[in-house]
């Protein structure tokens, strides 16, 4: 009898210690991970704008007084992100200033551990229409675990290299089920938005360890400029 309890308790151990293990990956190595690998996705991003490359060429709106612009009539429509790569880099002030993260196309698995992700059949940046992004609440470097902070007004930031896009939130968080997809539509269910515009979506998890409900904030394209004019006001101290 002592000699099953006492196999009983090495085994309860043995299970304790793989779990607080396991636990310890999940918490610490997948951001390391993940950090690691949007630092790299940045990195090449910066790299090939350097060289003159950017990750797609799109027509832009010319910027106008509230920087938005009118629709330019373009000899080709815009070339599409290539799955899996970065176009694109996203700053939130709100999360705080040194919080910034690379845009990829797509939303897999594998895509969401490197960045960001843009919704394949939604906008382009700076577009007419919905520009979608998903992004972790938790782990994988927890981009958007401080999502409900965010609030109207706030200033989402992006570049693709060329140009700087201001988007300006019009809503708080709202909760929703995944099957939900109208959130992206290009005139986005529950956003308020009654016509079509230059729009962005955010979505990621709720509850914060969880997966049973997303989070969602809608923005509008606020104002762009061109990246050699330094950053926008959104982006200064």
């Amino acid at each position: 009898m002592r000699v099953v309890v006492r196999t009983f308790s090495e085994l309860c151990i043995t299970v304790g210690a793989l779990i607080v293990l396991f636990v310890a990956y999940v918490l610490f190595w997948t951001g390391v991970k993940a950090d690691s690998a949007m630092d790299h996705q940045i990195d090449s991003l910066q790299s090939q704008w350097s060289k003159g490359a950017v990750a797609v060429q799109q027509p832009q709106p010319a910027p106008t007084a509230t920087g938005t612009g009118d629709d330019k009539a373009a000899a080709d429509p815009p070339a599409p992100y290539k799955d899996g790569k970065p176009f694109a880099v996203m700053y939130i002030p709100r999360l705080g200033f040194t919080w910034n993260k690379p845009v990829l196309q797509g939303t897999g698995v594998d895509i969401l551990k490197k960045g960001l992700g843009h919704y394949a059949g939604t906008a382009q940046l700076g577009q007419k229409g919905n520009f979608a992004v998903a992004g972790h609440r938790r782990t994988y470097g927890d981009p958007f675990k401080d999502f409900p902070e965010l609030r109207p007004g706030d200033a989402v930031v992006l570049t693709d290299g060329t140009t700087w896009f201001t988007y300006r939130i019009d809503t708080k968080p709202y909760k929703t089920v995944p099957g939900d997809v109208a959130v992206i539509d290009p005139v986005p269910r529950k956003s308020g938005y009654k016509e079509p515009g230059r729009y962005l979506t955010l979505t990621t998890c709720e509850p914060e360890w969880g997966h049973s409900h997303r989070l969602i904030v809608w923005a509008h394209l606020d104002a762009t400029q061109p990246a050699e004019a330094g950053k926008p006001e959104a982006l200064r101290r």
